[in-house]
């Protein structure tokens, strides 16, 4: 189950980030409330998923797949250039995400 509140914090987090965007500077109140909501959710799918799983792994899960997730959000959304470097950087944070999953000592 810490699993899936770790999923859905990172859903929660994507969710608030991007609504931060589409609020465009405060000018935007009813996306701004999408962050105000996103945001607490998310860090407390996060605490309730640490019950569990380690910290080290709970967090470079969560802020991995956050920054990849709203990276492709971004590009599709709001038609934000993906560089090849810029690509390049992301796989190594999914590598890096992968790797610390698998490595436990």
């Amino acid at each position: 189950m810490a699993w899936v509140f770790l999923f859905l914090a990172i859903a929660c987090e994507i969710f608030g980030t991007i609504s931060l965007k589409l609020a465009n500077g405060f000018s935007k109140p009813m996306y701004l409330m999408g962050a105000v909501t996103g945001y607490p959710l998310a860090f407390s799918f996060f605490a309730f998923s640490l019950k569990t799983i380690e910290v080290s792994v709970g967090y470079a899960v969560w802020s991995g797949i956050g920054i990849i997730g709203t990276s492709i959000l971004g590009a599709i959304l709001f038609q934000e250039h993906i560089s090849p470097a810029k690509a390049l950087c992301i796989s190594f944070i999914f590598v890096g995400v992968i790797g610390i999953n698998l490595i436990k000592y």
